[in-house]
């Protein structure tokens, strides 16, 4: 069997699942996700999954909690990291009339996709790479991984509406994640925790 690892973008494909208007989608199972992209003779290994908390701008709470409950619905699943990068405070400005307001930039997670792929690479943990992304900042360390790792594979799983020339040139391999996947691959409604507590599917996302 081929081993693979799976290494997930989660806003690349979130706002990929949000200008599709797929948002009855968010509540993904990204084990399930990994595993329904596997081709004959391959077997998921791991699935890493990085993204950032939602940091308060006064107005998203309710993004706040629906983050909150789905990162610990995700912490049930035994064969999933997740890898958390942080939003760095950003100053807009009005070119038209020169209002200012402050704004969030999520930052480290091509870098913490990057250091896990590479540090897999070299302790031969996968066969195939496996990544959920179209960020054009992947491109380099796609390219060093195989270099010096001919023997490996590295296949690019695109969100919807999201496209990478660059990256996608740099793989052995690319494919659109099509709806049907997206579909099959959802947590279940309710999700109990090892304490026992219920988190359940925010009705926001059905």
């Amino acid at each position: 069997m081929t081993r693979l690892i799976s290494y997930i973008d989660g806003f690349n494909l979130y706002f990929g699942l949000r200008a599709q208007g797929w948002r009855k989608y968010y509540w993904l199972d990204l084990v399930a996700l990994s595993t329904s992209l596997l081709r004959h003779g391959q077997q998921l290994e791991h699935s890493h999954y990085f993204t950032a908390r939602i940091r308060t701008n006064g107005r998203n709470a309710a993004d706040m909690r629906r983050q909150n409950i789905y990162l610990e619905a995700l912490g049930t699943l035994p064969d999933l990291s997740i890898h958390y990068g942080h939003y760095l405070e950003k100053q807009k400005q009005c070119r038209n009339c020169g209002a200012s307001w402050s704004d969030y930039e999520e930052k480290m997670t091509d870098v913490n996709i990057a250091t896990q792929l590479l540090c897999d690479a070299y302790e031969d943990r996968f066969d195939t790479a496996l990544i959920v992304s179209a960020d054009s900042d992947l491109t380099t360390p796609v390219k060093q991984v195989r270099t010096r790792f001919p023997h490996k594979r590295i296949i690019i799983a695109l969100p919807p509406k999201r496209r990478s020339h660059e990256l996608t040139m740099a793989a052995n391999g690319y494919f659109i994640i099509n709806e049907t996947t997206f579909r099959r691959s959802q947590l279940p409604a309710s999700v109990t925790k090892a304490d026992g507590f219920v988190l359940h599917r925010p009705d926001h996302w059905k």
